[in-house]
């Protein structure tokens, strides 16, 4: 541009008319150019060749008419070393370096730089000292993009080495530090909001009910058809409106409109059977479905009262709860018997058992290694227990999981009834290296009604009323439970007094006989009970299992003694530290508690209350994996709990030898019943446990 403002003046300058006026503007022009050349020509010299090119230009003298001669490129950085060199003269270097540095493509206010690095304009470099700044103005800057394409193309300009002033450099350095920083910042943001998001949609999906998602799954095949039951129901609906029309047309004296009224009921009724979908009707359903409505239009227009229809209705809602009650009364009644009877199976296997017992001479009676009875560096465990079966896969998985059987002792108690049978058991199936002893409790003469507050209670007239008169008044299905005649068995009674039955051991693990081991039992020995007696796991959730469930708060001893809220534990696998519980005369307390309830007035019956009452701050609560249970009630017990757990329980009334078990817990159980055995070969209903009868 300058070059061709140049020439035109060189062409005009003929004209006579326009010469002195153009002279006087050259004159203007050049006259302070020359001024502010010559206060420039003392400043150090740049060691920059263009530099020096246009200080030679400067000290030669160079006029308009040199400028067309000079290419453009190099007459524009000539003019903007000149204009620098101006500034220099009238503002402060701070000021300077502000300006240089603000305008050049990597400063902090460049829109290049910002596009480049795809940063918000909001962003502003803070804290950069520029009175530091050494950034040269006799040495002309470069825009950076032409430099990297120069660079690309592997050219240079005139051999010129441009290089970022240290003012530059701290400023880019802070803008990427910001920028990273900005970015974490933002990166954590959106992991806080993506982690709150989360949690929220967790705390509603705790909310909502999984039994309603699995009645209302896409999956089931109910929902394929989402009224798959919708003439069922209306059928159903037509037999109770014609139930209510059927006794207002007697009451009113309509026979022909009852005659038919009845006639449509009995088919719809027989239409019906037990349909519970649209599918299991007979074809003809909907024919009887529509003979139905046209029946029950009529007999509304004849015999519709509001007050009657109502009243009726009412009376037959009435009736059909009582139904309910009662099915419910029989079906809890029905339980109970099928828990508290013995399998004819098991039962003919005990005669068989006990018959071949009393056969036997007396010197064949007896267990090897009685020496290791009374020896406390064994581990000993109890074992009370009626039934044969179970005793022998409490004892048989016991020892097939423990890790030295040699150790191990297992003290056996039973009635006199099976006590052969207990015997004839184990001598014929010993449990290889292990010890053991089979005792019956009946010939235990200081377990008697002077010293057991169980037995004197027993021979009471209300105890007897109470169990053995037919046509006692219940209050309800749980009554029924605590009558079952388990809780009356000394043996269910005897763990309240082990240092009484084995008077010699220090320790002893009590089991009940419907567990079954999964694991070596015998890091139990070494727990540190912490000088308490009972070592136990414990059973209370949120709100149940725990003191206020098993025990009566109303009864000014109980609240006075007790915590409402005090976690309850489980029998079934508790370890005994007998030198403590003859310390703390644990059996004493269970006597005083035991007086004090022959009313039942702080407990029903049972051995769980008063073993919570008994040993009641002097339990230590074990790991649960040792001990879990639920597998005679709850049908949800997790799968990886109960593969993980030292001894699994049974406790409840679906035991693993009844036809009423869970079918898919007794694979756990039945693994360790010796099904070859001769004995259980003669019993096919043993070996399948499926077609069991009952025998009381």
């Amino acid at each position: 541009m300058a070059s061709k403002r140049g020439l035109p003046f060189a062409k005009n300058g003929s004209k006579g008319s326009s010469f002195p006026v153009l002279g006087f503007v050259l004159l203007c022009v050049l006259v302070p150019v020359i001024f502010f050349l010559g206060r420039g020509l003392h400043a150090a010299g740049s060691s920059d060749p263009q530099t020096r090119t246009l200080q030679r230009w400067v000290g030669q003298g160079l006029n308009q008419d040199d400028v067309s001669a000079v290419p453009s490129k190099q007459v524009a950085k000539w003019r903007e070393w000149q204009a620098l060199q101006d500034l220099k003269s009238l503002f402060s270097k701070e000021v300077l370096d502000v300006i240089v540095s603000s305008t050049n493509d990597m400063g902090p206010l460049s829109l290049d730089n910002f596009r480049k690095n795809n940063l918000s304009a909001s962003w502003r470099v803070d804290g950069l000292e520029t009175s530091n700044a050494t950034f040269e103005l006799n040495q002309p800057t470069t825009h950076v993009r032409q430099e990297k394409l120069k660079v690309k193309e592997g050219r240079s300009s005139e051999g010129a080495q441009w290089t970022d002033s240290p003012a530059q450099r701290a400023r880019r350095q802070l803008i990427e530090k910001r920028r990273e920083k900005r970015a974490a910042e933002l990166v954590k943001l959106d992991n806080e909001v993506v982690v709150n998001l989360e949690n929220e949609a967790i705390e509603r999906s705790k909310s909502v009910e999984t039994a309603v998602l699995g009645k209302y799954s896409i999956w089931r095949k109910e929902i394929e058809n989402e009224n798959a039951d919708s003439t069922v129901r209306l059928m159903r609906d037509q037999v109770i409106m014609a139930k209510v029309y059927v006794s207002i047309a007697k009451m009113k004296n309509k026979p022909e409109l009852y005659q038919e009224l009845q006639s449509r009921l009995k088919e719809s009724q027989r239409a019906l059977g037990d349909a519970i979908s649209d599918a299991d009707l007979h074809h003809s359903a909907h024919e009887k479905l529509k003979a139905m409505g046209q029946v029950l239009s009529k007999a509304r227009e004849q015999l519709y009262d509001c007050k009657l229809v109502t009243g009726k209705l009412r009376a037959m809602l009435q009736t059909a709860d009582e139904q309910v009650r009662s099915l419910k009364k029989q079906s809890t009644f029905l339980s109970q018997l099928a828990a508290k009877t013995i399998p004819n199976g098991i039962h003919c296997l005990s005669m068989r058992l006990t018959i071949d017992y009393y056969l036997l001479p007396p010197e064949k009676r007896k267990f090897p290694r009685s020496e290791n009875l009374e020896n406390p560096s064994l581990y000993h465990y109890a074992l009370f227990s009626d039934n044969v079966l179970a005793a022998s896969v409490v004892v048989n998985s016991t020892i097939m999981n423990a890790k030295d059987p040699s150790k191990h002792v297992f003290h056996l108690v039973t009635d006199k009834l099976n006590f052969g049978a207990m015997n004839m058991w184990f001598l014929l199936n010993p449990p290889g290296k292990a010890t053991v002893h089979v005792e019956n409790v009946d010939e235990f003469k200081w377990l008697n009604s002077s010293y057991c507050p169980v037995l004197r209670q027993l021979e009471s007239a209300t105890m007897k009323e109470y169990y053995f008169k037919a046509g006692h008044p219940t209050t309800g299905a749980s009554n029924l439970k605590y009558r079952n005649p388990k809780y009356l068995s000394m043996l269910n009674h005897l763990r309240f007094y082990l240092p009484q039955v084995y008077p010699k051991l220090d320790k002893i693990l009590f089991l009940d006989d419907d567990i079954v081991v999964q694991k070596d039992l015998t890091g139990l020995w070494a727990v540190n009970l912490q000088g308490k007696v009972n070592g136990a796991v414990e059973t209370c959730g949120e709100s149940f299992h725990r003191f206020d469930k098993y025990l009566n708060f109303s009864n000014p001893h109980i609240a006075r003694n007790f915590d409402p809220n005090a976690c309850g534990w489980a029998y079934g696998m508790n370890i005994f530290d007998l030198k403590e519980w003859k310390k703390k005369d644990i059996t004493g307390i269970y006597h005083k508690w035991q007086n004090m309830n022959e009313d039942r007035v702080l407990w029903k019956l049972g051995t769980l209350p008063p073993g919570l009452m008994t040993f009641y701050g002097l339990t230590h609560p074990l790991n649960k994996s040792w001990h879990v249970l639920g597998l005679g009630y709850n049908p949800n017990v997790d799968r990886s709990e109960i593969e993980n757990a030292a001894v699994v329980h049974y406790n409840g009334n679906m035991k693993p030898w009844l036809e009423i078990a869970m079918t898919k817990y007794r694979p756990y159980w039945t693994k360790y019943v010796k099904y070859n055995h001769p004995y259980l070969r003669n019993y096919t209903d043993v070996l399948s446990l499926k077609s069991w009868t009952f025998q009381e």
